[in-house]
């Protein structure tokens, strides 16, 4: 799934299908879409910092008649060429780790949850289905009671339904058949 914008009219789309989701069953639904989980701006500066240092290092081995003052300098410009560079969305992404990126992605799907579901005014049961773009994470998160009713089976094709789409660039249409998929199912459990 790439990062990608969605056209109005997908919006648009998606909009009807969350809220016409939401009117068939008895439980809250969000379906919440961001672009990304996290800025990672100290990324690119530890990335910079670190290849600079090591250039630093390498040609005081190779020069070492070079001067302090060269030396530094080569090191500074090396330092804010790269950080600059790094600052590039899709190349800052690529520098975060995929473990770090799954965390802060898993945990806007948490406080989104939290927010949407858990701190609503009428205390009804609900289910969050939420995507990151950037970090191409997707998760649905049901609260206990619809959990227990529905299990992770359900939940997990819906998951896998959406991903299948988003690869194969029909990412509006998965939104779309998700919000419908998550209606059907709570239907079915007579949520």
């Amino acid at each position: 799934m790439a990062m990608m914008r969605l056209t109005d009219d997908e919006k648009a789309r998606i909009h009807e299908a969350a809220l016409a989701a939401e009117a068939r069953i008895q439980a809250r639904f969000a379906l919440v879409i961001v672009p990304l989980s996290d800025r990672y701006l100290l990324f690119p500066v530890v990335w910079a910092a670190g290849i600079a240092l090591f250039a630093g290092a390498v040609m005081a081995l190779l020069w070492p008649h070079l001067g302090l003052r060269m030396g530094i300098l080569i090191e500074v410009l090396i330092f804010a060429g790269l950080a600059l560079s790094f600052d590039w969305l899709p190349l800052r992404l690529a520098l975060v780790p995929s473990r770090v990126k799954r965390d802060h992605a898993r945990a806007l799907a948490r406080h989104e949850f939290a927010a949407r579901i858990l701190g609503a005014r009428e205390h009804r049961g609900g289910l969050i289905f939420f995507v990151s773009l950037g970090e191409r994470y997707v998760e649905l998160i049901a609260d206990r009671d619809l959990h227990a009713r529905v299990g992770e089976e359900a939940w997990n094709k819906i998951v896998a339904d959406f991903v299948a789409a988003a690869k194969a660039n029909r990412t509006a249409d998965g939104f779309v058949a998700a919000a419908t998929a998550c209606a059907d199912v709570l239907t079915a459990h007579k949520v």
